[in-house]
């Protein structure tokens, strides 16, 4: 669907939206605005990365918003955020999506119904900063998330799923941290030295806060597994130290009854009448010097 949410006439240059549009549609608008083949392909890819790159008559940028309602195991960019293609000059702004989304509604509120937005590069700043906004509230629930399991880890619960939690928690702070980073050229082209003003300085202290921030969410993140590996492994070396001490104690004893347990005929103690309380009483006392023995070395 095409919609033509600007005009030159009354804004100063055209804003064209393109929603869920059809091959037939994109190839229209391509033709009027002179777009290039290689961006046009570029925009069709549904799971393209962030880019900015800058043709004769226009400059083309694609962003990633994050997706309204991602699944809850999303873990790839494609899953967890959407695509908007941008094609601007002075003249004109075009926005590309393949999917509906309050972010062109809300800029077009705040910038094109008040009339407070008079160029393409104010617009797009507006596009953009909007864009990062939608990181903001999943970042904050993924902190969240990330207390819960910093919890469980530490008070060992383990009812709760904490390595597969966990898993997908890295994976969606690691996605966005990926289009934070690939999206920094967009940020430095927008504010650029010819064309900076206190709305681009903005942009870029938003796109810094948010950047900062999914990059300290990423570090406890892979500190919380390391923990949750080091607890784990601290667990089975209690186990294993368990049993060490069992074998420990049953390995004289075993040792003597598997002398006494052998069938010959003539041994030392088989005719003797205490011979077996003497041995019952040899195996306490070997336990007993263990016991005392491990309590000396601070092992129990």
């Amino acid at each position: 669907m095409i919609q033509s949410l600007a005009s030159k006439e009354i804004n100063g240059f055209n804003w064209v939206d393109l929603s869920s549009p059809s091959n037939e549609e994109i190839r229209e608008v391509a033709e009027k605005y002179t777009l290039h083949e290689a961006s046009i392909k570029d925009c069709m890819q549904p799971d393209h990365l962030p880019k900015y790159e800058i043709f004769d008559n226009y400059t083309f940028a694609i962003f990633r918003v994050l997706a309204a309602n991602p699944v809850r195991e999303a873990d790839t960019i494609q899953e967890l955020t959407n695509k908007i293609a941008i094609f601007f000059n002075d003249e004109y702004l075009i926005t590309i999506h393949r999917t509906e989304h309050d972010l062109i509604d809300l800029v077009k509120a705040k910038r094109i119904d008040t009339g407070q937005c008079d160029h393409t590069l104010y617009l797009l700043n507006s596009l953009i900063r909007e864009s990062i906004l939608t990181f903001e509230q999943p970042g904050f629930e993924l902190s969240e998330s990330l207390d819960y399991y910093e919890e469980r880890v530490f008070l060992r619960q383990r009812k709760a799923p904490i390595l597969r939690g966990l898993y997908f928690v890295k994976r969606k702070i690691d996605v966005i941290r990926r289009v934070m980073l690939l999206s920094y050229e967009i940020i430095d082209n927008i504010d650029s030295s010819e064309q900076r003003n206190v709305y681009t300085r903005d942009l870029r202290d938003l796109y810094i806060r948010t950047q900062t921030f999914f990059d300290n969410l990423s570090e406890n993140t892979s500190q919380l597994l390391s923990i949750y590996f080091s607890i784990a492994s601290q667990r089975t070396n209690e186990i294993m130290r368990v049993l060490t001490i069992f074998s420990v104690f049953f390995m004289p004893l075993m040792f003597i009854v598997g002398i006494y347990g052998m069938n010959f005929k003539f041994m030392p103690e088989l005719a003797w009448y205490y011979g077996y309380p003497a041995v019952m009483l040899l195996m306490i006392l070997i336990s007993i010097g263990i016991y005392f023995w491990f309590r000396r070395k601070g092992w129990l």
